[in-house]
């Protein structure tokens, strides 16, 4: 005689073991009808499921997190089924639910087209529109493997040896299809009414490359046609502002396979470049930081004292020298910075120690996993390493935190997501010591009245962190920024200062990366800005366009003010149509045009478009100086704005 005990805290109680379907019906008809599957006693259930003793039940519906899941779980297997139903000779692999989607692998004889995926889609909607209902059943491993190879589904039996033989398995059947599966999955497919397949892609069984390639066909699913379309409108803003796509429109940076995962920066590219590390230097030189600059090669020994050889070995590129030393590329510049530290004698009245550094890093990524700027192998550090004493901890924890949320509001980011990461299992250092430094994260934090989330054991293994997450212009999530606190390589490198007693003492270490990777970084502000980015930071600022080669000695001049004036300026006296002109600068994102004629130049006058392609008017040569001048500052609002 079953109990209920529903999330709001009513309770039900039944004389005999009880459906999930039966609980939602008689708490609302209409709840039954959504229905995807329950939570008892906090475990996933589907609905033909039995609840035989007391138990606390929560009816799933798509409106739940894990409703989301079950959705497009089950919409992999109905993929599965329409594929199988359109090429029967085709073999269902595996298929799990991704961020946003789904997808399946299949073995087929050739590939899928992009026609293909239009019929297999078709098919699924046919198949969701019968509204076949989904049982579930249970097997022992061996009669779940003859099953699969009775029914030429090689790849599901061999999945199934490699499952423990004391495991029931649990297969999901709609109409004549069935697969293996633990579920749960929806009650019947009729209720999958909004998917849509994206591409198709290679994949290898399992993952790995010795085994056979597969075909993976990708798909997402949502509760609803709106929420469909929001994602896929989504997913259009995205591919339009992928950075990749436009660095090449933009003429910023391209890469090349005889060097793989490295950036060949273009001249504009290497401009924007220059302007973040310039914008950088002014921010730290007004909090107080020195710069300096530490190898690129260091000795193993260095590597070893670390513990980045134990830790992050597989990462790293070195080379063995005809006198067998091993050097290793440099993937971090903390232990460069500790070495620079520990040249000379400390006192106390030179802390804190503010050592920033734009280090060349080199990390060996899997070519898989490289993309664009925001995954490479070699990559430039804004990296600062501030040495304190205890007393001084926690204050400069407040003022690198205030430092960064105030340098990422200057690039428009408001909304700013901070996540402290704990000691994590693999560490060095004592849990004393642990302590002391998550407590002056936690401390900085409070102080500065900065909410934040806690990621459990997800520290360096040296020290806890903070993480800095940007939300961007279209609502993605980008991890930049870290502050971590740390007395462990301190230790390890046994370095000290002077103390006001004329002793011995061993200072704390803050790891400090604002940006993290700029090439990273870079790869955000295009697609954040859609290309376009902000007068102060644009390769090329202005644009100066004649109508006519009548005009173009004035345009020249008006070049060399301009240049004077310190604006990035590009010139085009072609001989080609003013709409030509503007049309292909506009491509360009150039923030301004600047459009001389016979007017302007009798008259002495600039008229100035914006990249938007509003005609912000026409002003003196020394006004338009003061205009441009004025919105050149990461802080103040563009010029169109500013006019209105």
């Amino acid at each position: 005689m079953p109990h209920i005990t529903l999330p709001d805290g009513r309770q039900r109680s039944y004389d005999k073991p009880v459906s999930v379907n039966q609980i939602a019906h008689d708490i609302s008809p209409n709840l039954a009808k959504v229905a995807l599957a329950a939570l008892v006693n906090e475990a996933l259930v589907d609905t033909q499921s039995l609840v035989e003793v007391d138990a606390t039940v929560k009816i799933i519906t798509n409106r739940d997190a894990e409703g989301l899941t079950i959705l497009r779980h089950s919409c992999a297997h109905l993929l599965a089924m329409a594929v199988k139903s359109l090429y029967p000779s085709a073999q269902a692999t595996i298929g799990p639910v991704i961020e946003d989607g789904f997808y399946y692998d299949f073995a087929f004889e050739r590939s899928f087209t992009p026609d293909d995926l239009i019929q297999i889609e078709q098919r699924m909607y046919e198949l969701a529109k019968a509204n076949l209902a989904v049982t579930r059943r249970t097997l022992n491993h061996e009669a779940a493997i003859k099953f699969f190879e009775s029914i030429g589904e090689t790849y599901k039996a061999e999945l199934i040896h490699s499952i423990p033989t004391d495991e029931t398995l649990t297969l999901y059947k709609q109409g004549d299809f069935e697969d293996l599966c633990r579920g749960p999955h929806v009650p019947n497919m009729g209720i999958i009414q909004s998917f849509k397949l994206m591409r198709v892609a290679g994949a290898y069984w399992r993952g790995d490359a010795k085994n056979a390639m597969l075909q993976r066909i990708y798909g997402t699913c949502w509760p609803d046609q709106k929420t469909l379309k929001s994602h896929l409108h989504h997913l259009e803003e995205v591919a339009k502002r992928d950075h990749r796509k436009l660095g090449v429109q933009l003429d910023l940076f391209h890469f090349d396979e005889c060097a793989p995962g490295a950036v060949f920066w273009h001249p504009k590219g290497w401009t924007l470049f220059q302007q973040l590390i310039g914008f950088m230097r002014e921010q730290q030189d007004e909090a107080g930081y020195v710069e300096v600059n530490t190898p690129d090669v260091m000795d193993r020994s260095l590597w070893e004292r670390s513990g980045h050889w134990m830790n992050y070995r597989d990462h790293m590129f070195t080379i063995t020298t005809e006198d067998e030393r091993i050097f290793a590329l440099k993937p971090m510049n903390c232990p460069g910075a500790l070495a620079l530290y520990a040249h000379g004698l400390r006192s106390y009245r030179e802390l804190p120690l503010r050592m920033a550094e734009f280090g060349k890093v080199h990390r060996y990524e899997p070519s898989g996993a490289l993309h664009g700027l925001m995954r490479v192998r070699h990559f430039t550090q804004d990296d600062a390493h501030i040495f304190c004493t205890n007393q001084q901890m926690q204050d400069e924890c407040s003022k690198t935190i205030s430092l960064i949320f105030n340098i990422y509001r200057q690039f428009g980011f408001e909304n700013i997501i901070v996540k402290l990461s704990t000691r994590p299992e693999n560490r060095i250092g004592s849990d004393e010591n642990w302590d002391l430094l998550e407590d002056a994260l936690h401390g900085a934090l409070a102080s500065l009245g900065i909410g934040y989330q806690i990621n459990s054991g997800e520290g360096a293994f040296y020290g806890p962190k903070l993480e800095f997450v940007l939300c961007d212009a279209i609502g993605r999530h980008w991890q930049c920024g870290t502050l971590q606190v740390d007395l462990n390589l301190p230790e390890r490198f046994d370095i000290s200062f002077i103390n006001e007693h004329n002793e011995r003492e061993r200072p704390v270490m803050l790891h400090r990366a604002l940006f993290g990777s700029l090439e990273r970084f870079i790869g955000i502000l295009i697609e954040h800005y859609s290309g376009i980015l902000p007068l102060w930071l644009a390769p090329i600022q202005l644009a100066i366009m004649s109508i006519s080669e009548a005009q173009s000695e004035y345009a020249k001049t008006v070049c060399q003010q301009m240049k004077r004036a310190g604006f990035r300026v590009q010139l085009d006296v072609r001989n080609e149509k003013i709409g030509f002109k503007i049309r292909e600068h506009t491509l360009q994102k150039i923030p301004y045009l600047i459009v001389v004629g016979d007017r302007e130049q009798a008259e002495s006058l600039l008229t100035i478009r914006s990249q938007s392609g509003e005609n912000l008017g026409t002003f003196t040569q020394p006004e338009a100086i003061e205009l441009l001048r004025a919105n050149c500052n990461p802080l103040t609002p563009d010029l169109e704005a500013s006019l209105r």
